[in-house]
């Protein structure tokens, strides 16, 4: 198959809806991870670029803030139909900038769209409340209002769907928004800005501003008063970072961080089934992915059999480019995160674990890393402590449950987590111990647009996606009467 573009796509920044290039008339190259052949020239947005967007955000607040929610709601639906009607050319494009294998970037391409669409329902629901004052002296009117202008930096791993999942919300409450894609994947937002003109957005409400200097770019913008809220999808680090910079301004803030996710295997489990999810807890996106399974916790009395029959599924995944037939696992986005990936490995190893498959960097273009599986993994292995970010299965053992959930427990982080039982009580009780913001039960994928999104810990707070996803982008107003 050709692995290039085979089509015009924006290259400028989508500045309001008007494309334009960058001030000082910079750009940059996009890279396809599997080739590292350049795919295309993207303007290099600089801090001038983000303050113009932000000018675009604030000239068009009032209108939009006042539009009806019904037009709003109609132009997500709009965009939703034509994201639908062009997925072929998003799914292709995503593979490309981002390295997932075709099938995988068609899923993300629905999964995408379902955001615009869910909160285009959402729009027409947003509401409040009234009743009387319990001295009886008065009446009590709630109301919600949208916060204003937005700034969302997103990631690179699923560059439409982490996109959707903030302009969604942001558009549906009446705010302007202007986005920071990752610049290993800005295609695909700078097409999500024409799908939006199509549909039918007005001026100013929505900018797309790549970069290469993300700090430089958002630094201005966020001691900037007129912006009201920012939402960020990345690393904990960098949040903090963010967090520390919007605090002066008492800027509101959401901000969905790293994960460690246990997977937690009991002795009652469905092997085979606990298998499968195994594989796609981890193997979505090749482990590129907050939710990813990190620690693979499984019971002593079946860790032999679910280590082999893991190994044998990891075993016969294929690498390749995302557009090739027959790929299963695409490159990882940088030769930095292959890097990465392959120190924790090695650190495991150093210290003990076994490597039953995988573990060796192949040879040739790409930042490629084989799915890899590793058991009797010690307890001081960074590869349980640290965030993996790659295709790589770390399985320890435990005895009983309470280990089990104390092992699970025994991170920072807090986003998401997965197990496998046939005991209903015992799920109902591992549910509620398990420290973390999402819980997979006898099942490996958990996101869904009607459901709310989001860590506690260091993982972040707030929630996107499901009805709570729209509070994040509303004021509350209290009217005494």
């Amino acid at each position: 198959m050709i692995h290039t573009l085979g089509a015009d796509l924006p290259t400028h920044l989508w500045i309001g809806g008007t494309p334009r290039a960058a001030s000082n008339g910079a750009t940059f190259a996009v890279r396809d991870p599997a080739t590292e052949t350049v795919l295309t020239e993207v303007a290099d947005a600089t801090p001038e670029d983000g303050l113009l967007a932000l000018d675009a955000a604030v000239a068009s607040r009032d209108e939009w803030a006042s539009t009806p929610p019904r037009e709003r709601a109609e132009i997500l639906r709009s965009a939703f139909e034509v994201v639908h009607a062009r997925a072929d050319e998003f799914a292709r494009v995503i593979t490309l900038e981002m390295g997932k294998p075709l099938a995988e970037a068609h899923t993300e391409v629905g999964y995408g769209a379902e955001f615009l669409r869910w909160f285009a329902e959402e729009a027409v629901r947003i509401g409040g409340r009234t009743g009387t004052a319990p001295a009886g002296k008065g009446r009590i009117l709630v109301t919600k209002e949208p916060v204003g202008p937005v700034l969302a930096v997103t990631p690179w791993n699923f560059p439409l769907a982490m996109a959707t999942r903030k302009i969604g919300p942001a558009l549906a409450a009446g705010c302007p928004i202007v986005v920071k894609p990752a610049c290993e994947t800005p295609l695909t937002i700078l097409l999500l800005g024409e799908v939006f003109a199509e549909a039918g957005l007005p001026q100013g409400v929505l900018s797309v501003v790549p970069t290469t200097d993300p700090a430089a770019l958002t630094a201005p913008l966020i001691v900037d008063p007129r912006l009201r809220k920012l939402t960020f999808t990345g690393s904990t680090g960098v949040g903090k970072q963010l967090l520390r910079q919007s605090a002066d301004r008492l800027l509101r803030t959401s901000l969905e961080l790293g994960g460690n996710a246990p997977f937690l295997v009991f002795e009652d489990a469905d092997i085979d089934a606990a298998v499968e999810g195994a594989v796609a807890a981890k193997m979505r996106n090749g482990g590129e992915a907050c939710t990813a399974a990190n620690r693979f916790h499984v019971a002593a009395s079946v860790v032999d059999e679910f280590a082999e029959k893991l190994t044998t599924r990891f075993a016969g995944l294929r690498l390749g480019h995302g557009l090739d037939a027959g790929t299963d696992v695409g490159p990882l986005i940088t030769h930095k995160q292959r890097s990465a990936v392959d120190e924790l490995v090695r650190d495991a190893l150093d210290r003990g674990a076994r490597l039953r498959t995988g573990g060796v960097v192949p040879e040739g273009p790409g930042a490629f890393y084989p799915p890899t599986v590793l058991d009797s993994v010690p307890s001081d292995a960074r590869l349980l402590r640290e965030e993996i970010f790659g295709p790589v299965a770390a399985i320890t053992t435990f005895e009983k449950e309470d280990e089990a959930v104390e092992a699970a427990n025994r991170t920072e982080y807090g986003l998401a987590a997965y197990f496998y039982t046939r005991d209903l009580a015992r799920a109902q009780r591992v549910s509620r111990a398990l420290q973390v913001g999402m819980v997979g039960i006898n099942r490996g994928i958990i996101s869904d647009a009607a459901a709310p999104f989001g860590g506690v810990k260091e993982s972040g707070f707030g929630r996107e996606g499901g009805t709570e996803g729209i509070a994040e982008y509303l004021d509350t107003k209290y009217s005494a009467l």
